[in-house]
């Protein structure tokens, strides 16, 4: 089933729905509070956190700057590793390739590692058009799937989810037979047992790709799971989904990214599974697949080189920005409309998505800043929303509105003609509804009445202030 949240809604009516839901946001802010403190914690224990994000910043710049070659090496080092290589200039290519390889592989069971690039092309409802069974293996992914639902985390899709919640979907599947209680080490365990068939009959794994590395033509997955590593290495058939900017050029550079990845995602030093994948498996190995496959996914990146918006090209998705967000704790990831969310969702939305409503994502910000604060890299977050509110007035704004906007600007920039407006705006403002405000911000908002009496100033002019 399509879980396009965002066509045909608005973002007000997303946000209101999420904020009616307590259960919702007293889940959120748990959870984002204890990632929170993590990520804050497991960057305190190094001296030289902020130089490291520094590093990381200019690393990413200078990487993105020589995209295209390093792109092209990490190609022909994957290729003679013995790998395969397509380009994917949006998501329709990226899944006619993929459901290609599954269809020439007769492939009835597709089991998946967690991965948002395979998300954002909506790849399931492909598989499952053509008849294949597709099964997330990562525990987060594996519950919203039986529940029909979209991630609301990048890190952890399940983060809306209470140990109820998923008491009550694993005992709507037949092997549960609606015996199990909402201890987590009980639905783990019902997790484990079914999930384990599944990655012994698959007839192709599918991850994503955290990072790639082009000096040896390999990739890199960072889990807290063992799912990464089955599904890379049991089914005949490995077909990695990646970013196209989701590569450094050298393993020295690799080592940068890993000090910082799990410590901001999570607060730890390691995740429990870093994933080194080379080349399919070669004569006299054990395990490995018979077939290797690089997806390479533009789906809009490409444009964002060069202009005002390339740093967020930098982003590793560890989703510090989202535990962060006063935006995000209280509205979820749902909100958001795609399978982005938080502060990186909403510059991220606009950018890669054309469906018309995406443009307002940009407005689900306080600007506060603490993305910012809490990102590896430094992707100055808030500034790139501002600029996309900018380039959304640019694009929508009318003549009307530009008058009325630099009319009022003209206005305020003067004392006399300031006090003279808001004058005649408290007058007129006891008289007029107060929903009469000819501008998309008023919608949903009420106008405060002006106050009856001598105002401030007319009261500090006479000496009783």
């Amino acid at each position: 089933m399509s879980h396009d949240l965002l066509t045909g809604t608005t973002l007000r009516n997303r946000t209101a729905k999420a904020t009616a839901d307590l259960s919702l946001r007293s889940t959120l802010q748990y959870v984002t509070d204890r990632l929170a403190t993590s990520g804050v914690a497991g960057a305190g224990l190094l001296d030289n956190w902020e130089e490291l994000r520094d590093a990381a910043r200019a690393q990413r710049a200078q990487i993105i700057s020589r995209l295209p070659e390093i792109l092209a090496q990490l190609a022909d080092r994957w290729e003679a590793n013995g790998g395969r290589v397509f380009w994917a200039a949006d998501a329709e290519e990226a899944r006619g390739y993929i459901s290609e390889v599954v269809s020439r592989r007769q492939a009835k069971r597709v089991v998946k590692s967690k991965s948002m690039a395979t998300e954002e092309i909506g790849l399931n409802d492909a598989l499952e058009s053509q008849g294949v069974e597709v099964v997330e293996t990562d525990l987060g992914e594996w519950i919203i799937q039986l529940a029909d639902q979209p991630p609301s985390h990048i890190i952890a899709p399940a983060i809306h989810l209470t140990r109820d919640d998923v008491r009550d979907i694993f005992n709507r599947e037949p092997a549960s037979a609606g015996a199990l209680s909402n201890v987590p080490e009980e639905l783990c365990a019902f997790a484990r047992e079914q999930l384990r068939e599944k990655f012994l009959t698959a007839d192709v794994g599918i991850s994503g790709c955290n990072m790639a590395v082009a000096e040896t033509g390999s990739m890199v997955l960072v889990t807290n799971e063992g799912n990464g590593r089955m599904v890379t290495s049991l089914p005949p058939v490995h077909i990695a989904v990646m970013g196209m900017e989701r590569v450094v050029e050298t393993w020295e550079q690799l080592d940068l990214i890993l000090a910082l990845l799990p410590r901001a995602a999570t607060g730890q030093d390691l995740s429990v599974y870093t994933t080194q994948v080379t080349g399919p498996r070669r004569p006299g190995e054990i395990d490995g697949p018979e077939e290797l496959h690089l997806v390479i996914l533009d789906n809009g990146r490409s444009e964002l080189i060069g202009g005002e918006f390339q740093e967020m090209l930098n982003c590793i998705r560890c989703g510090a920005c989202l535990n962060v967000c006063p935006v995000y704790r209280q509205v979820g990831g749902h909100a958001y409309g795609w399978c982005y969310s938080g502060p990186m969702g909403a510059v991220l939305i606009p950018l890669l998505n054309r469906a018309e409503e995406a443009g307002e994502l940009s407005g689900a910000s306080t600007l506060c800043g603490a993305c910012y604060d809490a990102c590896p890299v430094k992707i100055p977050l808030q500034d790139l929303l501002l600029a996309l509110r900018r380039k959304r007035v640019d694009e929508e704004a009318t003549r009307a509105q530009r008058v009325a906007w630099k009319t009022w600007a003209t206005a305020w920039s003067h004392p006399q003609s300031y006090r003279a407006s808001t004058a005649a705006a408290a007058r007129v403002g006891r008289v007029l509804p107060t929903r009469l405000f000819p501008h998309a911000w008023a919608a949903g908002r009420e106008i405060p009445r002006a106050r009856t009496g001598p105002s401030f100033r007319q009261r500090l002019a006479r000496g009783e202030i």
